[in-house]
């Protein structure tokens, strides 16, 4: 039985990832800043919990001692710059240190769609110029290190019953008559969260194709929607508004960025940032110069009858 290292195991993909690890055979470590963060999880059979802070580098190679294969689950979607780096460049280069150290071949790492390890700083938000800087990093390592073999991994927007991108704009609209949008017409092609899970489970019991070094694959379901559509069946599939929904006002750029800076000041994590607006300058589709999941026999499923049973509810 192989044993997987997972890092951001806890999260949302994280559980799913996790869930079909074990079911596949595959014995886990699961690493957590705190036990409890592990509730959804740590009744697997075959997983392991370890507290730890991942970003301690000595930690980590230890922790990584004694395992087949590295999966890197880790992200943020809000930040500032130093932040950005430190999950996203920073942490892949211990990981690559801490698999060197422990001879680890074989690592999988979850990037995202519009990620450009060719053109970092043509990106234009720093959530895809710091997802960038990380994939160049892990590749020109993987070029350089013939012992590791490397699956970049890049999701479109993931949706699923736990999700916090439909349930929100459901819960939302179930309160406000209107819906404000920034960003309306940008495009997403949603990916069901079991198949990008799935993927991971593929990638590390199939290794990197025709011995080469390294594989990027894009994962996308089938549908291309813009976020107002998105936004729109949120709220008729939750029973907003009725079958027709709530209106969606697109607001201009200027506006918008005025309401995502507010959102910004408010306590916690803010439902919108003006990050997260630059990231929607690019459409969140698939590039059709790369692999999707089709590559490991997955065929994605369709948004609309999943989020109908779970938003439905």
């Amino acid at each position: 039985m192989k044993k997987i290292f997972v890092l951001g195991g806890t999260g949302f993909l994280g559980g799913h990832v996790c869930e079909k690890l074990t079911r596949a055979g595959f014995a886990l470590t699961v690493a957590t800043r705190r036990a409890v963060n592990g509730r959804k999880v740590q009744h697997l059979p075959g997983l392991t919990l370890q507290e730890m802070d991942v970003h301690d580098k000595q930690a980590l190679e230890h922790a990584v001692s004694g395992h087949d294969a590295v999966v890197n689950l880790v992200a943020i979607l809000h930040g500032n710059s130093e932040s950005f780096a430190k999950a996203h460049v920073t942490l892949p280069k211990k990981i690559l240190a801490a698999c060197q150290a422990n001879e680890v071949r074989r690592l999988v790492h979850i990037s995202a769609l519009g990620a450009d390890a060719l053109n970092p700083e043509n990106r234009p938000s720093e959530y895809l110029r710091s997802k960038s800087r990380g994939e160049a990093l892990l590749l020109a390592a993987a070029s350089s290190l013939p012992e590791l073999d490397l699956t970049i991994i890049r999701p479109s927007v993931i949706f699923g019953a736990d999700d916090k991108f439909l349930n929100l704009f459901a819960k939302l609209q179930a309160v406000f008559p209107i819906m404000p949008l920034a960003g309306a017409n940008a495009r997403f092609q949603p990916v069901w969260v079991e198949d990008v899970a799935l993927g991971v489970v593929r990638a590390l019991q199939r290794g990197v194709r025709g011995g080469e070094c390294s594989e990027t694959i894009e994962a996308c379901g089938p549908n291309v929607l813009t976020l107002r559509e998105l936004v729109q069946m949120a709220a008729r599939l939750s029973g907003a508004g009725g079958s027709m929904g709530r209106p969606v006002i697109a607001l201009p750029d200027w506006v918008g960025r005025l309401q995502a800076r507010l959102m910004e000041l408010a306590p916690g994590e803010p439902l919108m940032s003006r990050d997260n607006l630059d990231s929607m300058k690019v459409d969140n589709i698939a590039s059709g110069t790369l692999p999707g999941l089709g590559e490991w026999g997955i065929a994605p499923a369709a948004l609309e009858p999943i989020a109908r049973h779970y938003l439905g509810r």
